[in-house]
């Protein structure tokens, strides 16, 4: 169990990167005049972020014990 936690927290971190890079190629772009895409982006960022820190906290709970 161990291992499939500390595969998801890798899995959902490379998520996140994913998706905070496509936000900063698209904001050096200048093409997204009205924002939206930036916003969705950064709405996928802060889920994924807040389901890795869930995980990590799985993690050492079961760690610990």
């Amino acid at each position: 169990m161990d291992t499939f936690l500390l595969i998801l927290i890798i899995l959902v971190a490379l998520a996140t990167l994913a998706v905070l890079v496509r936000g900063v190629i698209g904001m050096a772009q200048g093409k997204d005049l009205t924002g939206q895409r930036s916003q969705g982006l950064m709405r996928k960022r802060v889920m994924y972020q807040a389901v890795a820190i869930i995980l990590v906290i799985l993690f050492l709970m079961m760690a610990r014990g």
